[in-house]
């Protein structure tokens, strides 16, 4: 008889003039001989297998392997016909010899890893798994044309690869938002300067040239003024000079003395502000975002308006020296130092008054500064608390030593009370006779009278009437 096997089938003959077997696509039958035919296209195979990593957590590995019989070694393909091709390659006993290897090397690798090996170089591991199991299909003429190893998976109650996805997760949003109020922050900063720079630069010009034109102005005027009044500027020429000259030192005088006090008053207040800063710095880590932002935009303001009005106040008390000079050569030279005396004592005094004003503002930003750490502080005591006020006034009396103070003051009083402690006894001797016991009743009761009466004496100032007895400097009283 002869058999043809398809494209992708064996055929398979044993008997007579064979010595084991024969493999063949096309081949005569003779009698004594039988065939048989398998097929030798891959199969694939789907798995879960469950592994445990050095750690001793426990995880799955889906995974699914096309496998076939190795055609292109004739050694492998024998060996498939001998022990293979008996069975279905889809029946259970073909899968579990697959599923068998392929759990066992998985096993044997993922035991002597450990879990953070195993899910950084899962590339490395898919490829060993792959060599170990072929090295072991080898004996069996099997081939695994595909291997598709999928991510790993947490066995139910061992979350290890959630938990890490979360942790994961939570680092990238956290480092996403600390990325974007920094970026926020730097942006309103640098908007904030740019702007304070640009008004800065604008009232610069706009003082300069208000200045110049003033000068000019000046100029023009102090030369007809010149020509008019050259004679009576001779002759008081001295006196003004010295006028002008007392002027100046006076003003330089106040501008000196302004500079000392702003000094002092800024050392005085720098360490009340630098404790501030200490305290609110142990407070503000939750919320130091925020806290950060809202300095920045508080702060750029601050020194931008700062910066603004001290422009402005510079101007215009240039402009008024300047009208005052002008003024001050439309006048008689009498006049004018008499204006200048004024002028000077006027400056001197509301330099003195804005050294009162700043010291003031930084006295006040100080407290303000104080009293939101000691919000923040008493704030994070509450919450730690649970929100106990009865825990929080406990807690802030202890600290602060109060119960100490009370127990001390209570000691100081009771020591200035300087209490008198008198110990009565009736005495403890035995008497003899048949009236033993009435006779100790009534000696207990008279040696009682003496530090009763002397107790009474102390205390009241009161004496005993005579016939009861007397009180003597010793500590026995005497009877009549």
């Amino acid at each position: 008889m002869y058999k043809v096997a398809n494209a992708s089938e064996y055929l398979v003959i044993t008997g007579v003039g064979i010595q084991e077997i024969k493999l063949a696509k096309k081949a005569w039958i003779l009698p004594g001989q039988s065939s048989s035919v398998f097929d030798v296209s891959p199969v694939n195979y789907t798995f879960e297998v469950q592994a445990m990593s050095a750690e001793k957590l426990p995880f799955v590995l889906p995974a699914v392997f096309t496998i076939g019989p190795r055609v292109d070694d004739e050694t492998s393909l024998l060996k498939y016909a001998k022990l293979i091709s008996p069975h279905d390659k889809l029946s259970n006993h073909v899968k579990e010899l697959v599923q068998g290897i392929v759990e066992g090397e998985t096993r044997v690798l993922a035991a002597s890893m450990t879990m953070e090996e195993i899910f950084k170089g899962t590339k490395d591991f898919k490829l060993e798994i792959f060599e170990k199991v072929q090295l072991e299909l080898n004996q069996f003429g099997l081939l695994i044309y595909n291997a598709n190893v999928k991510q790993l998976v947490d066995v139910p109650g061992h979350e290890y690869f959630s938990y890490l996805g979360q942790k994961t997760q939570m680092e990238a949003a956290n480092q996403a938002k600390v990325d974007v109020a920094e970026a926020k922050m730097k942006g309103e900063i640098g908007s904030k300067l740019r702007e304070g720079q640009t008004l800065q630069n604008a009232a610069r010009i706009d003082a300069e040239t208000r200045i110049i034109s003033t000068q000019r102005q000046g100029e023009g005027k102090k030369e007809e003024i010149r020509v008019k009044t050259e004679v009576k500027v001779y002759e008081n020429q001295r006196e003004a000079d010295l006028a002008e000259a007392n002027a100046d030192l006076a003003k330089k005088k106040a501008g000196w003395d302004m500079e000392a006090q702003v000094a002092e008053v800024e050392a005085a207040k720098a360490v009340a502000l630098r404790e501030a800063e200490l305290q609110r710095e142990v407070e503000r880590m939750n919320a130091l975002t925020r806290t950060e932002k809202l300095k920045a935009e508080f702060l750029s303001q601050a020194s931008v308006e700062y910066d603004t009005k001290v422009q402005e106040a510079n101007w215009e008390l240039y402009q008024k020296q300047k009208q005052a000079e002008a003024i001050l050569y439309e006048k008689e030279k009498e006049a004018a130092a008499q204006k200048a005396i004024a002028d000077a004592t006027f400056y001197g005094r509301q330099r003195v008054a804005d050294v009162e004003l700043y010291a003031k503002q930084k006295e006040a930003e100080g407290l303000m500064a104080l009293a939101q750490a000691q919000g923040v502080y008493l704030r994070t005591l509450l919450d730690a608390l649970g929100g106990n006020y009865a825990a929080l006034r406990d807690y802030l009396m202890i600290n602060a030593g109060m119960f100490q103070e009370i127990a001390k003051i209570n000691a100081e009083a009771v020591r200035g009370l300087q209490p008198r402690i008198s110990i009565w006894t009736n005495g403890g001797e035995a008497m003899d006779g048949n009236g033993s016991n009435a006779m100790k009743e009534v000696a207990g009761v008279y040696r009682m009278l003496p530090p009763l009466f002397k107790t009474v004496h102390e205390q009241t100032g009161m004496l005993p009437p005579p016939w009861m007895g007397t009180l003597s400097d010793s500590k026995q009283p005497t009877t009549d």
